[in-house]
């Protein structure tokens, strides 16, 4: 008996019935054997030891494959527990999941808490229990088994896990003296193992439920060879140094307060000022593709949210009640902006010529967030969205989604992220409960979002289980400059929303038709745009964007009248900037500058004076010369073209 296994150029070849992975590897190179990890085996990642029995597409997966790398990661907690229990015998495991980069583990320590010494010693025995090049085995066993195992270990937490799970659904992986309950996939051995580090310490509630107990989060990364963790060092100290929450206040751009709220950011002048160029770049793009703009309130009944079903669907906890002096009333804060644009397309009849109708939103919503999951602007509890929804005819749906299409990438192109993924986000098959709507719009919705996508030839991979509840989507990731990925931006196909709102256009029939509904939101929130431009360009906005554009820096109070005239000139001529009068020398002056990322420092001595004009500094250029006020103002405004 044999199979037929088709690799990822199209050829197909047979094998035993029975063959594994690591023999598929063998077959094609040595050296793709040395370097394989698991096994893609019909879209489902397996171990390479394990038995193929059927017919079968396959990738195998090396560290170049992002679900290689979750496989390293994954086998890489067990290490990590491995190496735990066996300096700190007793220690408890909860889950020890792999993640963007790296992995966590939680355990419960016995009330030990770990100090910095302690973090060394045990990358160094993960280290060591590698270099034994231990092989993950996989073992099926029952759930009386399972919970003898654990029962005798006195591990709470896994019997926990083993008492949702399925008898015949449970399996164990051993490497060296540790076992875990895990279903995998891992790695053939730990000695591909080559350096590990341990990032971060934290508490986390077992199971995410604050009524548990706080378990210790341990965080940490691990590679293949020791050069790809220093670089990985290197880069997390520059993310640190881009941090958003630092540079927001060294630039003075936003700030939180406990009495407003947590979650809740406040937008500080300076921040203010970046955040309405965002919104005028936006309204003007959106104005030249005939779009609306409307205004919605910040709380809507709960009749509307029921009827949209996202009550049904989010719960009440995503929901917060606006208390009213009459009873009867149940109003929400706006936790999202499309039943509330719905009604205003309701508000008059339609026509087939009537349509696309393009209405948009720069709507602030609240949504709630656990605290501990807020994190500066990138997770709030109110936000503010570039939303919009398109409501057209079907035969309309795929140019209008090119278009939305284009619009994200102006957005994209015109703020420097030039390096981006199109993630087609699909319905999970094996969870329709979790979707509204019938099968064959959702089809439809999918095929027409992947035409569209190939029309303009965007990289794109399908996801399954990332939809929205009511359709799916088109999200962007982009990457920044230190290389990490980001969602901004979505477009979403909506057929289900216009059905429960009965939303209608009279067609060239004389009859009444549903439209379609496309959701868009290119920035996704103002908050979160901001943040990860903030670390994209480390706060060196572009000159167009940047909250100040110039300082103005005398350097006596002997020259204070006249670089006070030449402040006033470049603000009559709308370049941004501040006076920098204080009674500091001047290095002073040019430092704090620098510090706050001005891109331009004007100087101005008794030589600027005489001759009428001003000393140029460029802001991590230097000195760039003398020049007249007006040669200036033309040079910047050169310099200064905006996208809009």
């Amino acid at each position: 008996m044999s199979v037929k296994i088709t690799l990822p150029d199209g050829s197909v070849r047979e094998y035993p019935q029975q063959v594994k992975g690591i023999e598929i590897a063998q077959s094609i190179s040595e050296g793709l054997a040395r370097v394989s990890l698991a096994i893609e085996v019909n879209g489902e990642i397996r171990d390479l030891s394990r038995p193929i029995t059927e017919d079968s597409s396959i990738k195998i997966l090396t560290w170049n494959d992002s679900s290689g790398k979750t496989t390293f990661w994954h086998s890489s907690a067990h290490l990590f527990a491995e190496a735990l229990e066996a300096l700190y015998p007793g220690t408890k495991f909860g889950i020890g999941p792999a993640i963007e980069n790296g992995f966590y583990y939680d355990v419960d320590l016995g009330g030990k808490t770990f100090a910095e010494d302690d973090l060394a010693k045990i990358e160094a025995k993960m280290l060591e229990l590698a270099k034994k090049s231990n092989v993950y085995e996989r073992r099926e066993v029952s759930k009386a088994e399972a919970t003898e195992y654990f029962t005798k270990k006195g591990d709470e937490y896994k019997l926990e896990l083993i008492n949702d799970l399925a008898d015949g659904t449970i399996t164990f992986y051993t490497q060296g003296d540790f076992t875990d309950l895990c279903r995998g996939p891992h790695i053939p051995h730990t000695g591909f193992v080559k350096a590990a580090k341990i990032l971060n310490v934290a508490g986390a509630y077992w199971r995410g439920n604050e009524n548990n107990k706080m378990l210790t989060r341990v965080y940490g990364i691990t590679f293949p060879k020791a050069k790809e963790l220093e670089e990985f060092l290197h880069l997390q100290e520059e993310a640190k140094k881009r941090d958003h929450r630092k540079l927001g206040k060294e630039l003075e751009l936003f700030t939180f307060s406990e009495k407003v709220g947590m979650g809740l950011p406040l937008w500080l002048p300076k921040g203010t000022i970046l955040r309405e160029r965002l919104e005028q770049f936006m309204r003007k793009a959106q104005v030249r593709a005939g779009y609306d703009p409307v205004v919605t309130p910040h709380i809507g009944s709960k009749q509307l949210y029921v009827t949209s079903g996202h009550y049904e669907k989010y719960g009440k906890d995503s929901f917060q009640p606006i208390h009213t002096p009459d009873e009867g009333e149940e109003f929400l804060l706006k936790p999202m902006n499309c039943p509330h644009h719905c009604e205003i397309y309701k508000h008059k009849p339609r026509s087939y010529r009537d349509l696309p109708v393009r209405l948009a939103e720069f709507g602030t919503v609240y949504r709630y967030e656990q605290s501990g999951e807020l994190h500066g602007l990138t997770r709030v509890r109110g936000f503010t969205q570039d939303d919009a929804h398109i409501f057209c005819r079907p035969d309309q749906v795929k140019e209008e989604f090119v278009k939305v299409i284009d619009l994200v990438l102006h957005v994209f192109n015109s703020l420097g992220f030039e390096n981006y993924t199109a993630q087609v986000s699909l319905r999970d098959p094996a969870n329709k409960a979790k979707y509204i709507g019938e099968d064959h719009l959702w089809d439809k919705a999918e095929r027409e979002i992947q035409e569209a996508a190939d029309e303009r030839k965007l990289t794109t991979v399908a996801v399954q289980g990332e939809a929205a509840f009511y359709g799916p989507k088109l999200d962007f990731m982009v990457k920044d400059a230190l290389g990490r990925s980001w969602q901004l931006g979505t477009i979403q196909v909506d057929y289900n929303l216009p059905e429960r709102f009965e939303l209608e256009y009279v067609g060239a029939d004389n009859q009444k038709h549903r439209p379609v509904m496309i959701h868009r939101a290119p920035f996704g929130s103002l908050e979160r745009f901001v943040a990860v431009l903030i670390e994209h360009c480390a706060g060196n906005f572009p000159l167009w964007l940047a909250p100040d554009q110039i300082a103005v820096l005398p350097i006596s109070e002997k020259f204070n009248d006249y670089a006070q005239s030449v402040y006033e000139r470049l603000k009559a001529a709308d370049i941004r900037g501040v006076f920098d009068d204080r009674d500091e020398k001047i290095g002073r002056k040019i430092r704090d500058a620098e510090v706050k990322k001005i891109p331009f420092m004007l100087i101005v001595g008794e030589k600027e004076v005489n001759e009428q004009k001003v000393a140029i500094r460029k802001h991590g250029q230097g000195d760039q010369g003398s020049v007249g006020i007006d040669e200036f103002v033309e040079n910047f405004r050169k310099e200064c073209a905006a996208p809009f």
